[in-house]
């Protein structure tokens, strides 16, 4: 076994984020770590890295041990190389480099550096590291950051690609147990093949963090954070869903059956006070008060018990009785309620043509891409990162009415980047694209706008609207909020300190915002938990507007389904 470990209590302030959370981690042993965004995922690496030592239990890893880390933020790292700062942050590396670099100058006949030298240029050997840059810098192509962004600056790179050298620099750790923050976001569909095929074949202890279900399809066990423990499945996705249904199905009758006591105590509490007070013999009264005080205390007991987090996979739930069927209706987790996703003017009018495009910048980015988007229609644009599946979303919404200066929920990322930020301009070599001039355009992106970090959650709702020119009220961002899953705290929160899955759920409240006739997406998947993603696929299943997107999630191409585009070679 490489770790154990027992959390007690971990706290925020009053919120209770978890109550005795216990799993092991076993050797070369690969875990995915599930939950709905906000159950303390991201809390629980930073207690098992040592970064937060605010809780109270046990983490307990086997001795000699070393473990390593997906860094989220990267404040004083923005000035080192890319390829300093994975090799800065793998395992011994920079302590044995500063041996080997110094210690021929000052060691003289001093036969314990001379030792510690040599046992130095042994381990850096044994670990591998003499050949390291090249081969970081090509597992660093594979995942299409080429050579002079490897030189570069770790600050110079977006979002996406820092999360992809965090992966690079996993893979060269020789570490015994890697913690990984979702991986495969921004990865394409063959960088992500790489990833899955890396980790199964690896003999390094995983536990990470993803509600890719191409990943978890492929992990050896699956531990849920929910209502504050780790509940651990034995098995992969499939395993997940079965064993979920049969064990929640279960959870909800133990929970009918404890609200029928509820009831049943208040009612004895009640009845026994009343005949306290009828009673006239001493011994009577005794006794009445003794059977209230005991049902009042039972009572109390039971009414402390948190409401359990209840959800089953659609699919699953199609299995059920009736009986449980109607149980998990009534006591199912709270979702987001998607707005705006269904009103749409027409039935088939044909919103855009492209015929024979060619787009690119100096030279052409792709050639002859024809395809035709009706209304109810969907597309899938297919290609690896750089192939120009960007280039032509951009291309397109310069023909409609969506104005990148006027949304400003999806800047700095991959379209918005192109759009915004000083990209030499899209050069149409050959063809047409063509826009319907009543089409509504909603865009959604993986990145909100700097623009909106600094104000608060409901703030950054109002501004959404505004800058759509749409009516707003507090009202209307109070029920925005409650659809969304956010509490009524969560308002003031400044965007910049919502987890990854808030602030998807704001960008799916700026791209519904005016009704779009047509979704442009790009990896809406990511950051999503499994029941939002659910919820997404089920509003967009029922969307008669038109649906451009690009993915590689497989569950979620399955889903939308769709006309395949290929953008580039395959």
């Amino acid at each position: 076994m490489i770790a154990d470990i027992t959390i007690t209590e971990k706290s925020f302030g009053p919120k209770s984020l978890y109550k005795n959370l216990s799993f092991s981690v076993g050797d070369s042993e690969k875990i995915g770590v599930i939950g709905r965004n906000g159950v303390g995922k991201s809390t629980l690496f930073g207690i098992l890295s040592g970064e937060d030592t605010d809780f109270t239990g046990d983490v307990i890893f086997r001795r000699g041990v070393s473990l390593v880390s997906s860094r989220q933020e990267h404040h004083g790292h923005e000035q080192k190389t890319v390829l300093e700062y994975i090799l800065g942050d793998l395992p011994e590396y920079a302590h044995l480099s500063h041996i080997i670099e110094t210690y021929p100058e000052t060691m003289g006949d001093n036969v314990r550096k001379i030792s510690e030298y040599t046992d130095a240029l042994e381990r850096f050997g044994g670990l591998g590291y003499y050949d390291n840059e090249g081969i970081i810098t090509e597992d660093l192509k594979r995942l299409q950051i080429g050579e002079a962004k490897a030189h570069g600056l770790l600050g110079e790179l977006s979002g996406g690609q820092k999360r992809l050298v965090e992966v690079v620099k996993i893979m060269h750790s020789n570490a015994h147990l890697a913690l990984i923050d979702e991986p495969t976001n921004h990865m394409d569909y063959l960088a992500k093949t790489k990833f899955i095929d890396w980790m199964k074949n690896s003999n390094m202890a995983m536990l990470i963090i993803t509600h890719d279900r191409d990943v978890l399809h492929e992990v050896d066990r699956i531990i849920e954070i929910k209502d504050g423990e780790a509940v651990v499945f034995n098995g992969n996705y499939d395993y997940y869903l079965k064993t979920n249904a049969t064990s929640t199905t279960g959870a909800m009758h133990e929970f009918e059956v404890m609200q029928r006591r509820i009831a049943n105590l208040k009612d004895k509490v009640i009845q026994f006070r009343r005949l306290k007070e009828k009673a006239r013999d001493p011994d009577t009264i005794k006794q009445f008060k003794r059977r209230e005080q005991q049902a009042t205390s039972e009572l109390s007991e039971l009414q402390m018990i948190e409401k359990p987090t209840f959800w089953i996979d659609q699919n699953s739930v199609t299995d059920l009785g009736l009986k449980s069927a109607e149980q998990y209706d009534k006591f199912k987790a709270k979702n987001i309620k998607i707005h705006g996703a269904k009103v749409v003017e027409g039935h088939s009018r044909l919103l855009v043509e492209v015929q024979d495009l060619s787009l690119g910048y100096t030279t052409p980015l792709f050639e002859k891409i024809s395809f035709q988007l009706r209304e109810g229609e969907r597309i899938e644009l297919h290609g690896r990162n750089g192939a120009g599946k960007t280039t032509l979303i951009k291309k397109l919404l310069e023909y409609s009415d969506w104005d990148a200066a006027k949304h400003l929920p999806i800047a700095n990322s991959h379209i918005s980047t192109v759009l915004n930020q000083g990209v030499s301009k899209v050069i149409c070599y050959a063809g047409t694209i063509e826009v319907d001039s009543k089409t509504v355009v909603g865009v959604y992106e993986q990145e909100v706008s700097h623009e909106l970090f600094e104000l608060s959650l409901q703030d950054a709702i109002e501004r959404v609207y505004l800058n759509k020119n749409l009516p707003i009220t507090d009202t209307k961002i109070r029920q925005l909020l409650a659809d969304y899953l956010f509490t009524a705290g969560d308002g003031s929160i400044p965007v910049k300190s919502l987890s990854g899955g808030q602030k998807s759920r704001l960008q799916l409240i700026a791209m519904l915002a005016n009704n779009p006739s047509l979704l442009v997406l790009d990896e809406p998947t990511n950051h999503l938990d499994l029941p939002s993603i659910e919820e997404l696929e089920n509003a967009l299943h029922d969307y008669r507007g038109a649906i451009l997107y690009v993915s590689h999630d497989s569950y979620f191409q399955k889903a939308l389904g769709g006309v395949i585009v290929q953008i580039g070679k395959t």
